[in-house]
């Protein structure tokens, strides 16, 4: 009798433990990992990592950051860093551009994701992008753009600097390739282009500066542009393509909390947004930002 009982004892034993792991499990299952601003995420299927949160450096054509000089803009890039931001967004025109190599000197590069652009159609393009390591005193670029497309079917009349775009990643001067858009024909050229690796995209809620079926960058704009284009940043998601939110404050415009509160909160919500980019002018606006973020990405 005794190793019958012993046997049962056994048995209860491990039927107790089973089905106490089987309870367990679900909620192991439920319990996501926290997400926060500052999370290195993938950038689609680029193989790139970037932080959720970019520090914009062209607010107002980067006159915004310049108007605070070299040493208040290099220890704010400090700051950003400090608090987890390391996706870093540049252009040639910004009136920033030199600046960069300093902002960053001393920081880990491996640990940085810088991403810039070029307007217009350069006679040299290879030679633009070799600029941009010079002067951001780097080996590569993450992620080099077209900067500001307009065009309807640009994807056909600027082959040429797609062309040096591929053959700069080639020699890997830069990691990826892909345009901000500026009006509605052009984003959808990029969305359905294979070329295209990684989009800017001006998204909020609020349908403020974004963009439209004119050509023209500035072109006045409301909530109605939101549906079009969401459907084509579920397009670029679908395709694996890097999707980056831009003008998450309305370029400057939404000065109420209300309106940057939906704007962000909206941008969490959608899964096809890898990553966004808000230009700052101070330490308070990051802190806003990063706290704003981790709380839509809690009730997301």
């Amino acid at each position: 009798m005794k190793p019958h009982a012993i046997s049962r004892r056994h048995f209860i034993r491990i039927s107790t433990t089973a089905a106490g792991a089987a309870l367990l499990q679900p909620l192991a299952r439920a319990a996501a990992p926290k997400r926060t601003a500052t999370d290195i995420v993938a950038l689609g299927k680029t193989g790139l990592k970037i932080s959720r949160l970019g520090f914009g450096a062209g607010s107002n054509s980067g006159k915004v950051q310049r108007d605070l000089g070299q040493e208040a803009f290099n220890k704010l890039i400090r700051y950003a860093y400090d608090r987890g931001i390391t996706y870093i967004d540049c252009a040639k025109s910004y009136k920033t551009f030199d600046w960069i190599a300093d902002a960053i000197k001393g920081l880990p590069r491996e640990k940085l994701f810088l991403q810039s652009k070029i307007g217009g159609k350069p006679e040299d393009v290879l030679a633009e992008i070799d600029r941009h390591r010079k002067v951001f005193n780097t080996d590569y670029i993450d992620s080099m753009l077209i900067h500001c497309m307009i065009k309807t079917g640009w994807t056909d009349d600027w082959k040429r600097s797609m062309d040096a775009y591929d053959e700069a990643k080639s020699r890997k001067w830069i990691r990826s390739k892909g345009v901000s858009c500026h009006s509605l024909h052009a984003l959808q050229a990029g969305a359905a282009s294979d070329w295209t690796e990684v989009h800017l995209v001006r998204i909020n809620p609020q349908g403020h500066v974004m963009d439209t079926p004119e050509e023209k960058w500035n072109a006045t704009s409301d909530a109605s542009r939101v549906g079009p284009v969401m459907a084509e940043i579920k397009k670029m998601h679908a395709k694996g393509h890097g999707v980056i939110g831009m003008k998450l404050v309305g370029n400057g415009d939404f000065t109420t909390a209300e309106d940057r509160e939906k704007s962000i909160r909206f941008a969490m919500a959608q899964p096809e947004i890898h990553a966004v980019v808000i230009g700052f002018k101070n330490t308070a606006e990051v802190d806003e930002a990063i706290e704003r973020m981790n709380r839509a990405l809690a009730a997301a």
